[in-house]
């Protein structure tokens, strides 16, 4: 019986993969961030010469599908899949696999697309999204929507009235569903649609034929929200370790290959397999960061810091779909198995290989439109001057450490500081002075700005780069309400630069 919209579907109970036929059954979806597991394969098809034949010790057979697949790998029909670390954390209570490695990270893949009007998810506020149900999509921009204080709704039905005050999604049976159903309703004139949250090459062929009437909202948290990791069933995984191994092997080679400078070499394979052009496979492949070695190793420890962690992922998704939707998450211990990561690193094998991930930035930075996320963050300061106020020290020491955390989710991210001054040290200014009216303004915006400046001279001093944080002072009175003190103030504001 199909669960309710917004409720998790039971998975079939768990048993052991056979392979009958001696191949290796593996499911993929159409993704350039599993393109390192197909090169290793030579394609789909099993080829008994192939580098994950070899290393695996049997023919491996790779199927596409963007269908969720959990049940037929939890009950033991396929050896092995992909997904991102957010799909564990839901379905994980019921699952039986196990986690050998990570295979990469999302460098722009995954995207929220939206009608061009739409500049901040607090325009998506009482808006429909078509997405697929409890993918890194969703993740994504429940994620978002968290972080901009806006709570998430499921529609029961595509015709259920939308909630007001929150981001109502509508769940289609997958990503490319749901990039379909937004250009079926751009192409008709209608308006029931906001915008829909998917991944290439779905984000592509959405801004391509939606032209200018479509905008991406945000993608540049992609290295810190979404990341993929290979699943073996659990039963197979206990008793196969060593084919274990031979894929986590074959499949960092086949990353390795399509890292390294011949990778041209190896579009026209990877083109091949997925039915792409090989010009497309290199735009695909340039939206992910396959992981190496020592990226694996950082990625299980917490090590890294310039993308998600998968303690932090999955973690982060438990908190996003919260204790209504996940009652009662499986440990986040329970997964990894790094066996054959530690034998590979103390064999020296892949010897050289570094951390090398880079920050997204799709744009020149520009900061003239809404941000992407406006937060209640904010500095009190003394009367009459720039340094904060000490009767506020909690607060002040509350703001600093929420803007860290913003700019550490996104490593592309800027933050825009806005000082204020209030009515009574305006009008003190000019009780103190005999001058006009145009230096009282200057007065304000010299004094606003300082502020701006002592909240940059904070952020920098906490090791953030001075170049994210652009301080800017008002130039004139903005009060927020009648309490004095809360109006000698900084508000900051978050813009992840797309």
């Amino acid at each position: 019986e199909e669960p309710p919209a917004g409720a998790v579907p039971r998975l079939e109970p768990p048993a052991a993969f056979e392979p009958g036929d001696g191949v290796l059954e593996i499911e993929l979806s159409e993704y350039a961030g599993y393109a390192g597991i197909v090169l290793a394969n030579g394609g789909l098809e099993p080829k008994a010469d192939s580098l994950l034949a070899r290393k695996c010790g049997m023919p491996v057979r790779i199927r596409l599908s963007e269908e969720e697949s959990w049940s037929a790998l939890n009950a033991g029909r396929m050896a092995a899949s992909a997904t991102t670390v957010d799909v564990l954390a839901v379905y994980g209570d019921q699952m039986d696999v196990v986690v050998p490695a990570q295979i990469g990270w999302s460098r722009g893949a995954d995207a929220v697309v939206v009608r061009s009007g739409i500049r901040s998810l607090a325009g998506l506020r009482g808006g429909v999204v078509a997405a697929a149900r409890f993918t890194e999509s969703d993740f994504f921009l429940r994620t978002l929507a968290a972080e901009a204080g806006i709570p998430v709704a499921v529609l029961p039905s595509p015709e259920a009235p939308p909630r007001s005050d929150a981001v109502n999604l509508l769940y289609l049976p997958d990503n490319e569903a749901a990039a379909d159903r937004f250009l079926e309703d751009l192409g008709k004139g209608g308006g029931r649609l906001a915008g829909t949250v998917t991944w290439e090459p779905k984000v592509s062929e959405v801004l391509g034929k939606g032209g200018k009437g479509v905008r991406v909202l945000a993608r540049n948290l992609n290295l810190l929200l979404v990341a993929d990791v290979l699943l073996v069933n659990g039963g197979f995984a206990r008793a196969r370790p060593e084919v274990v191994a031979g894929l986590v092997e074959g499949m960092l080679e086949g990353n390795s290959l399509l890292r390294g400078p011949d990778r041209g070499n190896h579009l026209p394979a990877v083109a091949a397999a997925f039915g792409w052009e090989p010009e497309e496979a290199a735009e695909n492949l340039s939206r992910v960061h396959l992981s190496n070695l020592p990226e694996n190793l950082a990625f299980f420890s917490g090590a890294v810091d310039a993308g998600g962690s998968f303690g932090m992922l999955y973690q982060s998704a438990v908190l996003a779909y919260g204790p209504a939707l996940l009652p009662r998450p499986a440990p986040e211990d329970r997964f990894p198995s790094l066996d054959a990561l530690r034998a590979l690193e103390k064999s020296g094998a892949f010897r050289g290989q570094r951390v090398d991930i880079a920050p997204v930035r799709t744009a020149a930075l520009s900061l003239e439109g809404e941000p992407l996320l406006r937060k209640d963050v904010r500095f009190l300061f003394q009367r009459g001057g720039n340094a904060v106020d000490p009767a506020y020290g909690g607060q002040n020491e509350a703001a600093v450490a929420e803007i860290l955390r913003l700019l550490r989710i996104g490593k592309g991210s800027l933050v825009r500081v806005r000082g204020f001054v209030d009515n009574a040290e305006w009008e003190e200014a000019k009780r103190a002075a005999s001058t006009s009216a145009r230096t009282f303004q200057e007065f304000a915006a010299a004094l606003s700005l300082a502020r701006a400046e002592t909240v940059r001279a904070l952020l920098a001093g906490k090791g953030i780069e001075r170049d994210r944080i652009l301080a800017v002072g008002t130039s004139w009175v903005q009060n927020v309400g009648s309490a004095v003190p809360q109006n000698r103030r900084v508000e900051a504001e978050w813009f992840p630069v797309e």
